[in-house]
């Protein structure tokens, strides 16, 4: 008796057409997961404009690091601006905090230096300064950099002047014709009648500042013409190209004391003949005994400054 035909089965496969798709439904999942997991909080940055600002182009940096990515820029409910959300990186979180600044970087070129110049090609990006408050996503941007505060060492003073000129923040201060600061900040007295620009000279130098010094805008340059010829008078070419100012101390009768934080001082059109003569002997302060740093003073709302 012959043994009955053996029952054969066929166990339905995965069709290989199936393979890739499942593939790549994978892989997308894995990447999505992996975006949301690396996502941080959502903010939003109030700007005046939002030339060049585009979305999922425009990044945000942080110390040369990028940290984020604009989503969406729009207007205002009050057409007087612009609202950029941009999406921090989760390692980023913690500077999203009331106190930060965030502003534009914008090409700068000038006699100085080249800043920048990357985003002629592409576009522009965004930077912050980190703030000590507690968690926002709210914040009100700036279109350019901010001016540096409380910085490490060195002397600020506070100059007023009839007109700004060209003196914008990092325009040189010069003594002898030697570099000895920096301009910090500038902005208009409380009665909009002059200028008051905050200038921080450098610590081996502080002690050149005496409270009858006088300071004059060195930026630009002036021509004058005689029968025997002409004359180009300029500090520098940095000065030249982006502005500056000079100052000197009388050298007549007893030095007078060192200016203090915040001392104020006139600031003059050009300097009189007599000033660039002087040369008093004033011990310096060697680069390597640094102070105690000095938080920078707020540009007060003061009277015509007297002269000193």
């Amino acid at each position: 008796m012959n043994p009955p035909p053996p029952e054969i089965t066929r166990r339905r496969g995965l069709p290989l057409v199936w393979i890739v798709p499942i593939l790549a439904v994978a892989v997308g999942g894995w990447m999505i997961f992996r975006e949301y997991r690396n996502r941080g909080p959502e903010i939003t940055i109030d700007f005046a404009d939002g030339s060049g600002i585009r979305p999922g182009v425009t990044e945000l940096e942080h110390k040369g690091v990028t940290i984020g990515t604009v989503r969406e820029v729009t207007l205002k409910p009050g057409f007087d601006g612009v609202l950029v959300r941009l999406q921090l990186d989760r390692p980023a979180a913690g500077l999203a905090r009331a106190g930060a600044v965030f502003w534009v970087v914008q090409p700068e070129i000038g006699f100085s230096g080249v800043r920048g110049l990357d985003t002629l090609l592409n576009g522009v990006r965004l930077r912050l300064r980190p703030g000590d408050g507690p968690p926002a996503t709210h914040f009100q941007g700036l279109d350019r950099a901010p001016a540096l505060e409380n910085p490490a060492g060195g002397r600020a003073f506070i100059l007023q002047g009839e007109r700004l000129g060209s003196l914008n923040p990092g325009a040189p201060v010069y003594f002898r014709e030697v570099k000895v600061g920096t301009v910090e900040t500038s902005r208009l007295a409380r009665d909009a009648a002059s200028v008051l620009i905050r200038i921080r000279i450098e610590t081996p130098y502080v002690d050149l500042v005496r409270i009858n010094s006088r300071f004059w805008n060195a930026g630009g340059a002036s021509f004058r013409f005689s029968l025997l010829g002409g004359e180009l008078k300029s500090t520098s070419l940095q000065s030249l190209f982006s502005g500056g100012i000079s100052f000197a101390t009388p050298d007549t009768g007893d030095l007078a004391e060192a200016a203090p934080e915040g001392h104020v001082f006139t600031l003059h059109a050009e300097a009189e003949k007599d000033w660039l003569k002087w040369q008093p002997r004033i011990p310096i302060e060697p680069p390597d005994q640094q102070p105690e740093p000095v938080p920078a003073p707020s540009l007060p709302a003061v009277p015509a400054a007297a002269e000193n």
